[in-house]
Formats: structure tokens, sequence, C-alpha cells
């Protein structure tokens, strides 16, 4: 099957539904262009989704995404796909054919999110929406939310017992369990890569311990903790035991700026951190936290910032990378050296946030398609083949700038699609 442009003119694909793809999109659409926007999840939003506050004005992700969805539904020049991704690009810059496939949701339009199904539902899977933080029913929606409005079915963890009643218990005939994968093909002039990123694999970083205590956790999941939708409901608490931590340690650069993982620096680590320390600071205020650091980065207006939170005289902030986490039966100790006075430091805290690093979502599957990459794995641009890179598919960077970028991207591909 082939979605043709309606007008005739050369469309836009957009590849990425987050802030970026989602920016992209409506730039290009709302100057006149056909746009095809794809998701691989089964909702848009991307990473911000994830967030509890982003800058500049620590707003929660309803702030700018609920606006962007209303535009989306509205605009009849952009067709949406979720749970899609490209599985192949031919022709050049002007004339792209490319085939996508969408994974079976095994739910279909007459869904209206009343949730009858999920409460009926016996089996669970992973919580990949929360990082792993709790578990879902396996007919769930994604989140409170998420856009398009529609549950989703992982029906590999579903007993036969469980689809019957899953089936059963949906008046509106919703739930379709022979849903098979569908693959199509676009016709497209000009290709915006708003692929997005992945937190780096904590695992990776043996010294870190990741995996060893519940003590230990990434900023993602501290996010995820702290917001009002979360596992938590937006209580900071250790998970596993569900305490509420006495005192906090951040590791910054933990991937980032390192030769034998990501060499480049993140760019949003240490903003991630300050803000964070605001999280605790707002439920727990006189817990000490310490954030052990190579160099604090936060770039022009964010320097008031934290210098603000710099003054506080239980937030210790600690120059030396941290080189051993040792996990105790209640917390864990942060082994490092300081770089200003030479001492070896260990220090306990009941809750460490590991300030993970930003590593381009696409980079495994570029080469494949014929995608080029940095040797980072980001997404090069080049206008004269039609192929444009947006937010962080294209350099790391936080919300603001990738917003920006993306808008200059769909400039790039309208001109590409003329």
């Amino acid at each position: 099957m082939t979605e043709q442009s309606p007008s005739g003119a050369g469309a836009v694909l957009v590849v990425g539904g987050g802030i970026s793809g989602l920016t992209a999109a409506l730039e290009a659409a709302e100057v006149g262009k056909d746009v095809f926007l794809i998701e691989k999840n089964p909702y848009m939003g991307g990473r911000v989704a994830q967030l509890n506050q982003y800058f500049p004005k620590l707003c929660p992700p309803s702030c700018g995404l609920e606006i962007n969805f209303k535009r989306v539904k509205n605009n009849r020049k952009i067709r949406m796909y979720t749970m899609t991704q490209v599985k192949g690009i031919k022709g050049s810059a002007g004339s792209y054919e490319v085939t996508c496939e969408t994974a079976p949701r095994y739910v279909n339009n007459n869904c209206t999110g009343c949730g009858a199904c999920a409460e009926v539902c016996d089996d669970q899977r992973a919580d990949d929406f929360n990082f792993g933080l709790g578990k879902t029913t396996a007919i769930y929606r994604p989140h409170e939310m998420s856009f398009p409005m529609k549950y989703v079915l992982d029906k590999a963890v579903c007993s036969a017992d469980t689809l019957q009643k899953v089936k059963d218990a949906c008046k509106y005939d919703a739930v379709d369990l022979d849903m098979q994968p569908k693959t199509f093909t676009l016709n497209v002039s000009s290709i915006v890569w708003a692929t997005g990123w992945n937190p780096y694999d904590p695992t990776k970083m043996t010294n870190l311990k990741y995996g060893s205590s519940d003590a230990i956790i990434t900023n993602m999941q501290m996010e995820r903790l702290a917001a009002p939708n979360g596992p938590t409901k937006g209580q900071i608490l250790r998970p596993g035991d569900n305490k509420e931590p006495k005192s906090f340690g951040f590791v910054q650069c933990a991937g980032s700026r390192d030769e034998n993982h990501l060499e480049y620096c993140s760019y949003i680590c240490c903003m991630a951190t300050m803000k964070q320390i605001t999280y605790i600071r707002e439920r727990y205020a006189d817990a000490p936290i310490y954030v052990f650091y190579i160099d604090l980065r936060t770039p022009g207006k964010y320097e008031k910032f934290r210098e603000k939170l710099m003054a506080d005289k239980n937030t210790h902030f600690i120059k030396g990378k941290v080189a051993d986490i040792i996990a105790e039966a209640d917390g864990v100790t942060l082994v490092a050296e300081n770089a200003v006075t030479g001492d070896k430091v260990k220090q306990k805290v009941d809750l460490c946030i590991l300030a993970t690093g930003m590593e381009p979502a696409f980079k495994g599957q570029a080469a494949a398609l014929g995608v080029e990459v940095d040797s980072n794995g980001f997404i090069v641009t080049n206008p004269e083949k039609g192929m444009i890179a947006a937010g962080c598919a294209n350099k790391a960077a936080d919300v603001v700038t990738s917003a920006q970028n993306a808008t200059a991207a769909a400039l790039k591909a309208i001109q590409a699609a003329k």
C-alpha cells in the first residue's frame, strides 16, 4: 500500500513524534506542506512526556505538549502513525519511497479510553514509561496524557484466558486480537529525522554498580519518581522498600566525557541535576545532598539558577569523579577523590542518582537505512539529499534548543520538498 500526498506536491516525512518531531511537523504543515508523522512508540511526546518539569520555566510536560497535540489533531495536513518505524528508503531528494511498518496495537480506533479492559486484565508487564519502576496491566494506556488516547495490548505476556476477558470487557469492540503488522510505503520529497535520544545504559559503567542496589537510580528514573503521574505519585521514595531517603548523592558525567563510553558532553546532565535538587528540596527541606562532578556546565542565564542552589548550606559540591559505589545494607557509599584537596572521599547516602548521558536513539539503525551519522551516532544533515536532522537526533540538546533546531529543520525540509 502506498500513501500519497493528497495535493500531489512534495510531502515531508517526519520520523519521531517527540517535541522536535511535533515541532517540525507542525511548522511544515502550517505553511501548507503535507506531512507524514511517524513514531515507534504507542504515543506521541517522546522524552518530554517522561519529565516531571523542563526548562526554562520548569513547566510540566502538559504545558508544551497538550497544545501541540491539539494542533496536530486539528491539522488536516498531518497524517500521524504510531507504533511505526522506517524499514527501507529508496530514491533521492525530491522523490523518496519510504517503506514503513506499523506494529499491531491490538486495539482499534473504536477505543474510547474507558479502561474497562484494564480492570479485568490479570496479567502484567514491566512499565517502560516509568523505566521499570513498577508494572502495568498487559492492556494499558501508556500514561494519563498519552496521545492518541488509546489503549495498547502487550499480547506476548497474556494468557489465553486474559485475552478473552479483555476482549469480552470491551463493549465497543475495540480489542482486535487478530491485528497484524502493516507494511506501507510513503512517497515524500524530504525526510526530517527527529528520532531523539536514549539514556546511556548504566550497566555498562561497571564501577557505578547500577542494578546492585535499589538505592542506585538514573536521572530519568528520578524524573518519574518526582512526577505526579509517576509510580509513587510524586513522592521521592527509594525503590524496593519505598523508604523516604534522608540523604542524596548525584554522580555527574555517568557515561559522558569518557572515551570508553560517550566521548562528548551530553549537555543536559548538569542542569537536570540542578533541577532535581529543587525536587528534593520541595519534599525534604533539610536533607543533605552531595554532588560529585568534573565540571558544572550551566550555560548563560542558568548560571544564576546554579548559584542559588550552590548557596544552600545542605547541598555539597565535590569536584571529583566517582570511582566506585559500594552497596550497603541501607543505602550506598560513593567513593571519589576530591580533585581540589586530593583527599579520598567516602560518602554514604540513602539514594544515589546517576546523571546518565544522552545517546542518539537512531545510531544502531542508521547504517542499514543508509542514513549518514557522525562518529558519535548523531545524524548528519544534508539538505541537498533532503535528509534533515532535528533536535537530539542532530546533537545533544535541551528542550528549548531542540524546538528551535526543529523549526530550522522544517524550513530546510520545506526547501528540499519544493
